[in-house]
């Protein structure tokens, strides 16, 4: 059954939206990768579109940065499970296995398909309200300027500046997948200590994911420091 904020009624669509290449007869004709590269494609437009139409002066640098901001995994990923897409997946069982239904990457790819069978059944204009309505609050998270809200490398680079007053140094220590599914595997050093690991579709991606880690792992040590009873003067 389609979530009802998913504005599509072609079951064999949204079916084929939802259909992993693990789990097709047929990996091109019978899983969602054709409509994600269309829907990728439709997100895009639509994003680009807002952004010129409602930030005009922001030159094509600024505009780049935002959309790339929004239409990035995370908060593609983020919108896939409140509307609930993870429990119409379909998967292998070794996908399902491993991971997959939380994967985040299958997650924001599953997404797109949606947006890309939304637009082939009810055309541009269905397909920005629901893209606009889903992405609001990516939308709005850029809309002072601050078009990298998810930075933790920069976030990070203050951090241990502050404190260790030296740099992290980002390390790959893994590569897994498919050509079309590439996912990288990062850690995250200061002063010679790993200190957090993240994966990603990409290099960059996953930098920020081990960055993210860092800064929780640090963040945690500090509050159990400050949780900490004193000394006595005994």
């Amino acid at each position: 059954m389609i979530p009802k904020a998913i504005p599509l009624r072609n079951e064999a669509l949204f079916r084929l939206a939802m259909c992993h290449t693990s789990a097709a007869a047929n990996s091109v004709a019978d899983s969602y990768e054709r409509l994600e590269f269309f829907g990728d494609s439709v997100l895009g437009l639509i994003i680009a579109q807002y952004l010129y139409e409602h930030h005009s002066d922001w030159d094509q640098g600024l505009l780049s940065k935002a959309k790339s901001s929004i239409v990035q995994e995370a908060p593609l990923a983020a919108v896939a499970l409140r509307l609930g897409l993870d429990e119409h997946m379909i998967l292998s069982a070794s996908e399902e296995a491993t991971g997959g239904r939380r994967r985040a990457s299958i997650l924001a790819d599953i997404l797109e398909a949606v947006i890309g069978a939304v637009y082939l059944e009810s055309g541009l204009e269905v397909a920005r309200w629901f893209v606009l309505e889903q992405m609001h609050d990516a939308i709005m998270r850029i809309r002072g300027g601050d078009v990298n809200p998810d930075d933790y490398k920069s976030k990070l680079q203050e951090v241990s500046q502050a404190i260790w007053r030296r740099p992290p140094n980002y390390y790959v220590t893994g590569e897994s997948g498919t050509a079309h599914e590439r996912r990288f595997t990062v850690q995250v050093e200061i002063d010679g200590d790993v200190i957090g690991e993240g994966t990603g579709r990409s290099k960059k991606e996953a930098e920020q994911a081990a960055a993210a880690d860092a800064l929780l792992i640090i963040e945690r040590a500090r509050q159990a420091k400050e949780s900490k009873p004193a000394e006595s003067d005994w």
